[in-house]
């Protein structure tokens, strides 16, 4: 144990609760720079996950694994594979490690399309 730490459950709890709530501030700032680099420049073709090929013509190309923010109708955070009838019309695309460290930062996997199963994060 830390000697920086106080001793009584109480004061540890009150740090235990201001830690979480600025966990949860960083990860939405985290989520906003993400969402503001995306919009200053394209990925490079090197660095993007591999993509379906879009199932026909003028159609939108399938991400393999999408998070779906908690919202209106979205009680949590939910991660699903790209092709889930499930998903919602406001899936993110995100690669196979950002959706490991959502499911392993408390995101819930999809009950329809479970990839949890698949991504199996450690």
């Amino acid at each position: 144990m830390g000697d920086d730490l106080p001793p009584d459950l109480a004061r540890l709890r009150v740090l235990e609760t201001w830690a979480a709530h600025y966990l949860t501030r960083i990860r939405a700032r985290i989520a906003a720079v993400e969402r503001e680099q995306a919009q200053q420049r394209p990925p490079a073709p090197s660095a993007a996950p591999p993509v379906r090929p879009a199932a026909g013509p003028g159609r939108a190309r399938t991400p393999d694994w999408g998070l779906a923010e908690a919202g209106i109708g979205v009680p949590t955070t939910e991660i699903h594979r790209g092709d889930c009838w499930a998903r919602g019309k406001t899936l993110v695309a995100v690669s196979a490690e950002r959706a490991r460290a959502e499911l392993a930062d408390g995101a819930q996997p999809c009950a329809v399309c479970r990839p949890d199963r698949v991504l199996n994060p450690q």
